[in-house]
C-alpha cells in the first residue's frame, strides 16, 4: 500500500477531517473474550503521516480499547458519512497507547484543545484502508458536542478524576491491564 493521505488519498484526509464522529473496534486474543466498538467525538483525531493516525483519548466508564491494544495492537478505526454522498471508511492497524509523559503522547496532545479528562493517547499504523458504499447509513444532522465529559471532569478536579481512573479504568472487562499500572498523570 502506498501513502494513505498522499496524492489522490488527499481527499480521504480531508473526507475524515470533517466527520463529527469515528467508531473504534478492539478485542482481546481469547475466543470467548469481549469485542468493543467504542464512538468518538470532541476534536481528537489527527492525521500524523502518510501512515499513521492518533487521536487523545479521554477518561471513560471501561478501558476496553487500551487494555486491548495493550495486549495485542489490532484494532479498526470507522467513520460513516452522516450526510453528503453515502461513504463509510475503514483504517486498519496496529495501535500503540501512550500514557502521559511518554513519546508520542505530548505530539497529538499539543494539536487538540487541553481537555481535564484526558488519560492517553493512541496512535494507529494503518495497514489496510477500506472504503464502501454506505448506503445504509441514515442521513443525520449534526447538532454539536456534548459537554457533560466536559463538566464531570471539571467537577470531580483532577485528583477525582485520577481516583475514578484507579477505580473504573485498572483492568477491562475480561481482566486485561488498563491503566492499573499508570492511572496518575
Amino acid at each position: 500500500m502506498g501513502k494513505l493521505f498522499d496524492g489522490i488519498d488527499t481527499d480521504l484526509a480531508q473526507w475524515i477531517a470533517v466527520q463529527h464522529l469515528f467508531f473504534v473496534a478492539t478485542a482481546p486474543l481469547a475466543a470467548d473474550g469481549l469485542v468493543n466498538v467504542s464512538p468518538r467525538g470532541q476534536d481528537c483525531f489527527s492525521v500524523l503521516g502518510d501512515l499513521q493516525v492518533g487521536w487523545v483519548d479521554f477518561t471513560g466508564s471501561g478501558v476496553e480499547t487500551i487494555a486491548h491494544l495493550r495486549e495485542n495492537g489490532r484494532i479498526t478505526l470507522m467513520w460513516c458519512a452522516f450526510d453528503g454522498p453515502p461513504r463509510i471508511v475503514r483504517l486498519h492497524g496496529h495501535g500503540t497507547v501512550h500514557l502521559p509523559g511518554s513519546p508520542g503522547y505530548g505530539d497529538v496532545v499539543a494539536r487538540h484543545p487541553a481537555h481535564p479528562s484526558t488519560r492517553a493517547v493512541v496512535t494507529v499504523d494503518v495497514s489496510r484502508v477500506s472504503d464502501s458504499c454506505g448506503y445504509g447509513v441514515p442521513l443525520m444532522d449534526h447538532v454539536g458536542e456534548r459537554d457533560q465529559m466536559l463538566r464531570w471532569a471539571q467537577a470531580k478536579g483532577p485528583e477525582g478524576v485520577l481516583a475514578y481512573r484507579a477505580q473504573r479504568n485498572a483492568t477491562s472487562l475480561d481482566g486485561l491491564p488498563g491503566l492499573e499500572d499508570a492511572v496518575s498523570d
